[in-house]
């Protein structure tokens, strides 16, 4: 009688290990590199929506997710590889990430897609990520630079400006965009004086800067990071008079410019992915209570990213991998009640009754039929102490 009391006990011990097991979460942005001051804001977000799931009590009757960060380090391909190689190892149920470009590529290709795990990236925004061969596991919240290069091209009309020496990050998602940003100022008439790929991690740029200005221009686009190569390229400008007005890409755009420039980039303007809508407004405050700036790059992509890994799982009922991947498009798309930041329990509540969603979010989610957004992009000015948002695009 004994024994059996005791296998019982034990029978339950399992039973209940089993039923509330953490799922695990990956979470690979590059907390050290070019865009480094971004990306905690970008995490957080991220985990905002792991715990508003978890909180809730409703995941998949009761489970709670454990978020594992990673390194991405934005430009070092084999290190990003590493790293999501050590998420994977761990068990990890999805990924949320990465975020440059070029690693989010080589990460999906080598890792993510080979063991079947979702990948669903807030801003890599390479045009060539389009036509990733994924099998299906990989998407992302951020719309890509095809269009992103020719709304920045718009804004650069219509701010009067007709000619522009461009600079880029020497990855894909520097050269994508300048690609798309060229092709949209043809379709303007505006000149490009000159175009120069720049490294980022270097002390001083002042030769790279002295190049372009011997070509001239009204404006200097940078279409590189924040923390680095882009900072120095803007450094060197304003040291040397060469220019004063610059063009910036979604990569720019972050306090940590605005702390290091101030007034010099009162006749710059930038653009990123995001909206001035419903989703906007919402995200805003849910983010906000939360100790977020929601006026930073991303976040907001972010923390769908992370929504749209949790709905997939409860509209599948499984935290399996391919269960994951076959309803993400589903829970994006779908007819249903509009879910916005902060109502995931009411989303996870319906799904569980087999109703069906169709998840706003915190950056209005639509995705085209390969899995990446379609979304608005907002045209951005410094004002005080941040990049301000002034027109929907």
């Amino acid at each position: 009688m004994k024994k059996l009391f005791i296998a019982a006990i034990m029978s339950l011990s399992l039973i209940s290990t089993s039923v509330f097991a953490e799922i695990k979460m990956g979470i690979i942005l590059g907390f050290t590199g070019p865009i480094e001051s971004l990306t905690p804001a970008m995490a957080a977000s991220a985990e905002l929506a792991f715990k508003e799931a978890s909180d809730s009590g409703s995941l998949l009757g009761g489970e709670t997710i454990k978020p594992l960060r990673a390194d991405s380090t934005c430009v070092d391909s084999a290190a990003a590889t590493t790293a999501a190689e050590g998420l994977v190892s761990q068990g990890i149920a999805a990924i949320m990430g990465a975020d440059c470009s070029g690693v989010t590529g080589a990460i999906a290709t080598n890792i993510a897609v080979p063991n079947g795990v979702v990948m669903i990236s807030p801003s890599a925004t390479s045009p060539g990520l389009t036509d990733l061969d994924d099998k299906g596991f990989f998407f992302r919240t951020a719309p890509s630079d095809k269009k992103g290069g020719q709304i920045l091209a718009d804004i650069t009309k219509d701010r009067g400006v007709k000619s522009v020496a461009i600079t880029y990050t020497n990855n894909d998602y520097g050269k994508g965009l300048s690609d798309m940003y060229k092709l949209g100022l043809a379709s303007h008439g505006i000149k490009v004086t000159t175009e120069a790929a720049h490294e980022d991690g270097k002390a001083d740029y002042s030769s790279e800067v002295a190049t372009l200005a011997s070509a001239g221009g009204d404006a200097l686009a940078v279409l590189g990071y924040l923390d680095q190569g882009g900072k120095g390229i803007i450094q060197a400008s304003l040291d040397s008079g060469a220019f004063d007005t610059f063009v910036l890409g979604d990569g720019m755009i972050g306090k940590s410019l605005v702390a290091a420039f101030g007034k010099d980039l009162k006749k710059s303007f930038a653009s990123r992915p995001g909206s001035m809508g419903p989703s906007a407004k919402v995200w805003k405050k849910v983010g906000g209570a939360a100790g977020i700036d929601t006026n930073g790059p991303f976040t907001a992509e972010s923390y769908d990213a992370a929504a749209l890994i949790v709905l997939a799982m409860q509209a599948g009922n499984s935290a399996d991998r391919g269960s994951i991947a076959k309803n993400v498009m589903a829970v994006a798309n779908g007819p249903g009640k509009k879910i916005y930041p902060g109502e995931l329990k009411k989303a996870l509540d319906l799904l569980a009754k087999g109703k069906a969603v169709d998840y706003e979010g915190a950056s209005a989610v639509t995705f085209a039929d390969v899995g990446e957004a379609t979304g608005a992009f907002v045209e951005m000015v410094v004002e005080g102490e941040d990049f301000k948002a002034i027109k929907q695009r």
